[in-house]
């Protein structure tokens, strides 16, 4: 039992950190750069489940938020009212939304990994695009428009977001069932059916 805690207190740290080493992975663009947090928050959900997933995002905002340079615009607490902000807030809740999946799915097919992975893309940019709109409006007082700001935090990006989700779900699909095979992560719960 302290055996397990203890791993999965180091993967928490692990994805906190490879998050991190994410945001610095990156392609600048005017507004919200190329990076590949996406990639490594998709995989702390494929790997950790839900609760230790989520937790190493909220980590991540929280080693960003007390002062470390882990995001891609440094870091601190007056980071909430950078326009990229929202994406971080999503990455917690699509490492939870796909690690969720991955604690009741038993059979790990290509196209339910694709999906659940993307569902927890839009989820990023759900949360993305509002905290851009919210900001660029009332923080920074300009005028601009939800269709704008899918325009300036959306449509630039989703394309390469998705060919990324079609990897992840890829590699997922050919390395999960070894993983779970020789016990490195916890396989399912076998489902009751009545």
């Amino acid at each position: 039992m302290q055996n397990t805690k203890t791993r999965t207190l180091v993967l928490i740290s692990l994805f906190a950190a490879l998050t991190a080493v994410g945001a610095f992975i990156k392609i600048p663009t005017p507004v919200v750069p190329f990076t590949l947090q996406f990639f490594f928050c998709a995989f702390s959900g494929l790997l950790l489940g839900a609760k230790a997933a989520f937790y190493s995002q909220l980590l991540y905002i929280f080693i960003g938020l007390a002062g470390l340079p882990v995001f891609t615009g440094g870091g601190g607490l007056m980071y909430i009212f950078q326009p990229t902000f929202g994406y971080l807030i999503g990455f917690a809740f699509c490492a939870c939304i796909i690690g969720r999946f991955m604690d009741k799915a038993e059979n790990l097919h290509f196209l339910s990994l694709f999906a659940v992975i993307v569902l927890g893309l839009l989820v990023v940019y759900v949360f993305g695009v509002l905290h851009l709109y919210l900001i660029l409006n009332y923080y920074l007082a300009k005028d601009v428009s939800l269709v704008q700001s899918l325009w300036i935090g959306f449509l630039p990006y989703i394309t390469f977001d998705v060919l990324q989700s079609v990897v992840i779900a890829y590699i997922a699909r050919r390395v999960l069932p070894l993983l779970r095979k020789s016990g490195y992560i916890v396989e399912p719960s076998p489902s009751v059916h009545h």
